[in-house]
């Protein structure tokens, strides 16, 4: 009887230190807005935040992050009177390979498709010792900066101004050691030791959290995006720059300002 009861104890233990290395991810993005608005009847047609729902699979080695569409989407557009506004990145395909270090991104831009390429970018964590629970996982607490250039683009008075700025990005990460992938939303993958379950991106400007966890994935699916003009990172910077520009040139004009930040 003894020796039943020990037997059940390991194999419980054992049970217990299993590590989930594949699986399906849910989360739910909340997005704060800050509107600059030229014509004051603008404003109170503008929403102050957003949710979407996004899935990440992954799995021997490897990522897959896309949109979940709602039933009834507006197709990730913010519109009203004389105004639309499509929100960059919403229908992105990113797949990340841990093993090779690539990454692979499906974006599109004006109605065009593009594929391209990139490596894992590191970011400098800072481990912290503070956790808490995340859909029966504990996760620990790591942060960041990321600070990079980007561009700034604007309307003001019918005329499309763009200009490069420096942009710093405060993160917060709470990450699942017991998931020993280095996955997570959108671009965050590929430098912590475990799955991001939620992730606070500018002091809650953007959230990211887990709202379903599943060991269950079709593995055969994770693999890279097709469609599209395949180029690197560099490439596509051109050809967003040449796309942006022919956009202020074809602007018809108008005298309304609308500013997201």
């Amino acid at each position: 009887m003894k020796k039943i009861l020990l037997a059940a104890l390991l194999l419980s233990a054992v049970a217990s230190q299993a590590q989930m290395k594949e699986g399906k991810v849910v989360y739910e993005r909340t997005m704060q807005f800050q509107f600059r608005a030229s014509n004051p009847e603008i404003a109170p047609q503008l929403p102050p935040s957003r949710k979407d729902h996004f899935e990440l699979t992954f799995g021997n080695s490897q990522s897959l992050w896309q949109n979940i569409p709602a039933a009834e989407g507006d197709g990730g557009t913010i519109s009203g009177p004389g105004f639309v506004f499509r929100m960059a990145g919403q229908n992105d395909v990113i797949h990340f390979n841990f093993g090779s270090g690539k990454r692979l991104d499906q974006r599109e831009m004006f109605d065009r498709e593009f594929l391209v390429e990139d490596s894992v970018r590191k970011l400098p964590w800072k481990l912290t010792e503070e956790t808490k629970e995340i859909l029966g996982q504990k996760v620990r607490k790591a942060t960041a900066q990321r600070i990079e250039e980007r561009p700034r683009v604007s309307m003001v008075n019918g005329e499309m101004k763009r200009e490069m700025a420096m942009d710093t990005t405060a993160l917060v990460a709470w990450f699942a050691t017991s998931i020993p992938v280095p996955a997570g939303p959108q671009e965050f993958g590929g430098s912590l030791p475990g799955l991001i379950l939620e992730l606070d991106v500018n002091n809650g400007r953007t959230i990211y959290k887990a709202i379903e966890l599943s060991p269950k994935v079709n593995l055969s699916a994770i693999k890279e995006p097709k469609g599209g003009k395949r180029m690197t990172a560099a490439e596509f910077s051109k050809e967003r720059d040449a796309l942006l520009e022919e956009m202020r040139k074809n602007n018809p004009g108008g005298n309304r300002t609308i500013r997201i930040n």
